[in-house]
């Protein structure tokens, strides 16, 4: 999966979206409690389906108009992957938010599950990308 969207314009608005990406707002203003667990290591809390998705931060992006950060999944977490979000901010003042994933199911809830999880993905990046676009504005 990949998802590139625009979010705004402006210097200040991609300092918000990176702010909001980079203290786990984003994550938070989906549904998903966020509680780090030391180091690059975080676990996530889905309310929704009441699901334990521990990860791990296996890269960061800290580039003039580009930051952001990728997450690989740990034992526990029901698909077997990595998920990268990076915001960038062009040379015409354009700030744009990509999502880049690819998994496979890990659990037998996710493998039992088939489309369906593909279908939950899609629905949590809606949901990312909504929620920095509100959060990136003033």
């Amino acid at each position: 999966m990949d998802r590139d969207e625009h979010l705004g314009t402006g210097a200040a608005t991609f300092e918000r979206a990176a702010a909001a990406l980079s203290g786990w707002r984003m994550h938070e203003a989906t549904g998903l409690t966020v509680v780090e667990s030391g180091g690059s290591d975080v676990i996530l809390r889905w309310r929704l389906l009441r699901l334990t998705i521990p990860c791990r931060v296996v890269y960061t992006v800290e580039e003039p108009g580009r930051r952001g950060f990728a997450y690989g999944t740990l034992p526990g977490h029901p698909e077997r992957g990595e998920e990268a979000f990076v915001v960038t901010v062009t040379d015409a003042g354009e700030v744009r938010f990509r999502v880049r994933a690819f998994s496979r199911p890990a659990s037998p809830l996710a493998r039992a599950g088939g489309p369906v999880g593909r279908r939950v993905q899609r629905y949590m990046t809606d949901r990312y990308v909504t929620a920095l676009r509100r959060l990136a504005q003033p």
